[in-house]
């Protein structure tokens, strides 16, 4: 006959266990090539902004160019259904992209050489496990290694890439701030 404690305790582990996979199952759920550039095109109208031009027309006295200025490439906030995640995994502190890691970015790499997108903006999060400092710089590194990687492996042009650490700021699980999705290179297209 088993004790009651011990069903409570297998019971718990069963859970734990369905959790898990569950969890590994919902990270392992790579982004195509295509979902890649279509989320892209969707972003890439955020970063731009109309301004009126300087030129006037002298009888009528009315604007007659606009022009397309890039907006500011401070981090503003993407829909979560919008956004461009890898989960990139990197060893526990550090930033060294892993020979692993590497294939998960192939699919980026396509999407970022077919669309028409003036400049990425690459965004590093961590969890928010360690102190704040910690963590904005962590967030930092990783995003210039996976910049790195791009320029040097991908053949995308450096001026196309900005980074940007973020920390453990902008958590995508804000009721989990600890959780491992929060880990994680994020892509903008600016314009």
């Amino acid at each position: 006959m088993i004790a009651l404690s011990s069903l409570k305790y297998i019971g718990a582990s069963v859970f734990a266990i369905v959790c898990a996979t569950n969890i590994a199952l919902a990270q392992s759920d790579e982004l195509t090539t295509d979902e890649i550039t279509d989320a892209f095109n969707k972003q890439k109208t955020r970063g731009l902004v109309l301004v009126p031009s300087t030129a006037t027309d002298e009888t009528a006295n009315v604007v007659t160019e606009t022009t397309v200025a890039t907006a500011p490439t401070g981090y503003q906030p993407v829909a979560a259904e919008d956004q461009v995640n890898i989960q990139v995994r990197f060893d526990f502190a550090s930033a060294a992209l892993r020979e692993d890691e590497k294939p998960k970015l192939s699919s980026l790499c396509q999407a970022m050489k077919n669309v028409d997108v003036n400049v990425f903006q690459i965004i590093g999060h961590t969890d928010s496990a360690g102190s704040a400092e910690y963590n904005q710089n962590l967030s930092l590194l990783r995003a210039k290694e996976v910049k790195r990687f791009l320029i040097s492996d991908c053949g995308i042009a450096e001026e196309r890439l900005e980074v940007l650490g973020l920390g453990e700021a902008e958590p995508l699980n804000k009721a989990d701030p600890r959780a491992d999705e929060n880990r994680r290179v994020e892509f903008q297209a600016l314009g």
